[in-house]
């Protein structure tokens, strides 16, 4: 029996991993078995890669290698972990996936869709998530919420015309994709928001 792969998508500092932390707590609390993970990351090779693409250092970057890192980063984590446990039918949770690729890459970067789906092909053709909570709030919003942007990541230092770029990408790609996209209105209070996202998910039998 095939596992459900549910992925969190936003904007910098939305408020997914809070999000993800009150979900955590309501499937402990109702003895629902789940696995969560990240993204870039959720395995040691993952992880070290993480730090390479955030490293506020690596200032030389370019788009092309930021979005390879991330496919492979990602790869690596499905044939590791994701795919594993969705073949042991378990819940996966996951901190962004390839919508974020999409998006960040692909739409902000100006990579284009095509060059993501492209490098991202195993993912794609494999492992597209069942649901995707996408929680909707601009980033001039976001980044309001979370104080500021980080100095020391190097995505947060590209730029509000970047971020507003990334969010205009989700928005094609929750219009382009509704039956898997779940858009949930992020601007009220933390509470609220959870509660959105847990009527969502039974409302698609996830829970």
């Amino acid at each position: 029996m095939k596992g459900t792969f549910v992925t969190f998508e936003g904007c910098e500092g939305v408020g997914k991993s809070r999000q993800i932390k009150l979900l955590e707590d309501y499937l402990k609390n109702n003895n629902i078995k789940y696995y969560l993970t990240r993204e870039p990351g959720g395995t040691p090779v993952s992880e070290q890669i993480r730090n390479v693409i955030l490293d506020g250092k690596n200032v030389s970057m370019t788009d092309e290698c930021e979005a390879l890192l991330y496919a492979a980063a990602r790869v690596q984590l499905l044939k590791e972990v994701v795919a594993p446990k969705l073949a042991n039918g378990e819940l996966v949770l996951c901190d962004r996936y390839v919508d974020s690729s999409l998006a960040y890459q692909g739409y902000a970067r100006g990579l284009g869709v095509e060059f993501i789906e492209k490098i991202n092909d195993f993912a794609i053709k494999n492992f597209m998530p069942d649901y995707t909570i996408f929680l909707n709030l601009t980033p001039e919003e976001a980044f309001k919420r979370k104080g500021g942007v980080d100095k020391t990541d190097r995505v947060e230092l590209s730029g509000a015309e970047f971020h507003n770029k990334v969010y205009g990408g989700y928005l094609d790609l929750a219009k382009k994709y509704p039956e898997r996209f779940i858009v949930i209105d992020a601007s009220g209070e933390k509470e609220q928001t959870h509660a959105k996202v847990i009527s969502a998910l039974k409302e698609k039998g996830v829970l």
